[in-house]
C-alpha cells in the first residue's frame, strides 16, 4: 500500500466516525423532539457528539490540506476541544 492509499484509508476511517458520530446525534436529537427534551445524561451525551464531530471534521481538514501541499497527512492531530470549539466559522 502507498502513502496516498495509506491516507486515503485513514481519511475513510475518519468519514466512517464522522457518519457514525452524525446517525447518533440525530437519534439524540430526534429523541429530544419525540420527548420534549433529553435527560442530563442524554444532554451530555449530545454534547460530547457535537465535540467529537467538530474535531473529526478538524481533523480531516488538517490531513486533506497536508496532502494538498506535499506534506505528510499523519501528522496532522486531533486539537483539544477547547481549541476547536474556540473557531469562529
Amino acid at each position: 500500500m502507498n502513502a496516498a492509499s495509506s491516507a486515503a484509508g485513514e481519511n475513510d476511517a475518519i468519514l466512517d466516525n464522522i457518519n457514525t458520530l452524525v446517525a447518533e446525534e440525530r437519534a439524540l436529537r430526534e429523541r429530544s423532539t419525540e420527548h420534549l427534551g433529553l435527560g442530563a445524561d442524554e444532554q451530555a451525551r449530545l454534547r460530547s457528539v457535537e465535540v467529537q464531530l467538530d474535531q473529526c471534521w478538524d481533523l480531516l481538514r488538517q490531513r486533506r490540506a497536508k496532502s494538498e501541499f506535499g506534506e505528510n497527512p499523519d501528522e496532522a492531530a486531533v486539537r483539544p476541544p477547547d481549541e476547536v470549539e474556540g473557531y469562529q466559522g
